[in-house]
């Protein structure tokens, strides 16, 4: 049964695969793939078909958006948003399937070297319960683009709209047998996926914990693996930032999807020099977001996922006032109207904060934000890279020079300047130290869903 954030009530009543459904689900990929139409039509036809995947996307956009609103407790403009970028992720595979390019290479021996870029096989895609739909679709679109088929697990809380996708896809042309979708529990579906001797390649999304145990199993069958984990960002903000409008970023950073987000700038490290300031607009914009149901227009913020999301991240507040910050706003459940309360909680702000407090070093994955006052430009890049996170971040300054700097030091992998939005469909996406292991989106993708081949061609 999935339940709806934002009301805790029953929403949709959900078929539970088990684990004869991963195999038979595994041997028709492997069959579609290795004697099935998929990898054997023209990149461009692939494409074609991947084009009509966004159109039709795009055709149903308010139902799919709906849908992940009430199935992800979603405020509805975010939701309709995601899936347009869902249309626009696909479309933009269908255009780059036929310029996925091998090279020509001069080597000493007489004849012609070439590399091929080649499908990698079964793809088992293990996708969250935070975008469910659009990290779906980042995995999806490029294994199909490069002729892969695919096996995808949904997170259990949040299956619907990738079913949804699934069919569609189906309704596009992606022939039988390509795309199949398993909800269930991961401690059983997601480890029979990743064990599988049928599956070349695994692709995980989620939290660190789990992406250290997936790449354990998957050194068992040398299993091809790409993980997007875990992170703690900090948003970097210098005395000569255009502070208002760093603010306005700052706060849908950290609290946009109420905090359940990988990139969220959890960590705002502020320039001494203005952090009073920074504090007091900062908490007063904070105050003023409009929590409420999905489907209310006027809702900035929604539910958090379950009642464990919820209690955890209470939990996390009452570590950090434990270990000295205080907490200078949010943190309390509020009285939603209309039907049942749900799992929602007031955005909260811990300051100031210790850099290496519990709270501004484990990701909480809720709306909690930790403020941490610095005094130049070292301190700031210091206290960046002290996590075992590197995953995403943000830099406020007006000067040029020192936003290179930064920029060069911090060590993640997605950095945005005088901007909160480091996810780009057209841009590699991926992390450093334990926040994982290859990237996705852009052009760059194709090389996690592919095998690379050198021919030689002898002139003697």
């Amino acid at each position: 049964m999935v339940l709806e954030p934002a009301t805790g009530q029953p929403f949709v009543e959900v078929a539970e695969a088990g684990l004869e459904d991963v195999e038979r689900a595994v041997q028709a990929a492997h069959q579609a793939f290795e004697h099935g139409l998929w990898p054997r039509l023209s990149a461009t036809e692939r494409g074609r078909i991947l084009l009509r995947a966004a159109q039709l996307v795009r055709e149903r956009q308010e139902t799919l958006a709906v849908l992940e609103a009430r199935n992800a407790g979603k405020p509805i403009r975010d939701a309709r948003g995601e899936v347009a970028t869902v249309a626009a992720v696909l479309e933009y595979w269908g255009g780059a399937a036929n310029k996925i390019f091998g090279e020509t290479v001069p080597v000493q021996d007489a004849g012609l070297a070439v590399t091929l870029r080649e499908p990698v096989g079964v793809c088992a895609l293990i996708v969250p319960w935070n975008f469910p739909l659009l990290i779906a679709s980042w995995k999806i679109a490029p294994a199909l683009a490069c002729g892969n088929t695919i096996v995808l697990k949904p997170a259990s809380l949040t299956p619907l709209s990738v079913l949804q996708l699934a069919a569609l896809l189906q309704e596009a042309g992606v022939p039988k047998g390509v795309v199949s979708v398993l909800p269930g529990p991961g401690a059983a579906i997601g480890e029979a996926l990743i064990a599988h001797p049928r599956v070349a390649k695994v692709s995980f999304t989620g939290s660190t914990e789990i992406g250290t145990t997936i790449m354990q199993r998957c050194a068992q069958n040398i299993t091809r693996v790409s993980l997007e984990l875990g992170g703690k960002a900090a948003n970097v903000v210098f005395a000569d930032a255009e502070i208002e409008r760093c603010v306005e970023a700052s706060v849908f950073a950290v609290f946009g999807n109420t905090g359940q987000d990988c990139c969220a700038r959890a960590r705002i490290l502020v320039q001494r020099a203005v952090y009073d300031e920074f504090l007091e607009r900062f908490t007063r914009r904070t105050n003023a977001l409009r929590l409420g149901q999905p489907l209310d227009e006027q809702t900035e913020i929604g539910p958090l996922i379950s009642h464990g999301q919820r209690q955890r991240a209470l939990d996390y507040i009452a570590l950090g006032q434990h270990e000295g910050a205080q907490l200078v706003t949010g943190g309390t459940i509020p009285e939603i109207e209309a039907g049942h309360a749900g799992y929602f909680l007031r955005p909260a702000i811990l300051a100031p904060v210790a850099n290496q407090a519990r709270v501004a070093q484990d990701e909480i994955f809720g709306p909690v934000v930790c403020l941490t006052p610095f005094e130049a430009e070292e301190e700031a890049i210091r206290l960046a890279n002290e996590t075992i996170y590197g995953l995403s971040g943000s830099i406020w300054t007006r000067d040029l020079g020192r936003a290179l700097r930064v920029a060069k030091s911090v060590r993640a992998g997605n950095l945005s300047v005088n901007s909160n939005h480091s996810v780009h469909t057209e841009l590699p996406f991926g992390g450093y130290k334990q926040s994982g292991i290859g990237r996705e989106s852009g052009m760059h993708a194709a090389e996690i869903y592919t095998e690379l081949k050198s021919v030689f061609f002898s002139q003697e």
